[in-house]
């Protein structure tokens, strides 16, 4: 039994949902999110709220059961609050800069990176050391963050790379003389 998925999904006030050809559609105040619904899990709107269960007894059913259940969580979430991933850039000369639809990196390479920013997403560098990234699609906010930090990932003894804000870097001690 999953605990998870046993919790129905309350749809907050100015948030409407519906389902229909198979996909769920969420539409609050910042937006519209869309799921394509897995036939192996039932989805009811029912007193506000939007109940997961497994439409069958197999072992296949009872693993997608939590994991859609937080996928509709995150739909509602999205359009109600939206998500954000903070990134922290270290090192000397390393910087950030945000430029309309472009973000340029300067990593220490012999070029600059640039980036261009996927569309319902928004970038901003309040300075030049940190990059906040939000939008409504969890798993676009996620993507886009992950593909940031690939260029130059956090090393373990300076501890120099783009980290997310509250990750903890493992450092390692240098060479003993």
């Amino acid at each position: 039994m999953s605990r998870i998925g046993k919790k129905p999904v309350t749809i907050p006030g100015g948030v409407t949902a519906t389902i229909e050809n198979g996909t769920l559609s969420v539409k609050g105040p910042k937006g519209t999110l869309t799921l394509g619904l897995s036939d192996l899990i039932d989805y009811k709107l029912e007193d506000g709220a939007i109940s997961v269960k497994p439409a069958n007894d197999t072992r296949q059913a009872r693993a997608f059961w939590g994991m859609q259940r937080t996928l509709v969580s995150n739909l509602v979430e999205g359009v109600t609050d939206g998500f954000t991933k903070v990134l922290v850039i270290k090192g000397v000369g390393y910087r950030a800069n945000a430029q309309g639809r472009t973000l340029k990196l300067q990593l220490g390479y012999s070029h600059d990176v640039d980036l261009p920013i996927p569309d319902g997403l928004e970038v901003k560098t309040p300075d030049q050391t940190t990059i906040e990234i939000t939008g409504i699609d969890k798993q676009a906010v996620g993507q886009f963050a992950a593909e940031v930090r690939r260029w130059r990932k956090p090393e373990p003894y300076k501890g120099k790379g783009i980290a997310y804000r509250g990750e903890f870097i493992f450092r390692k001690e240098g060479k003993k003389r």
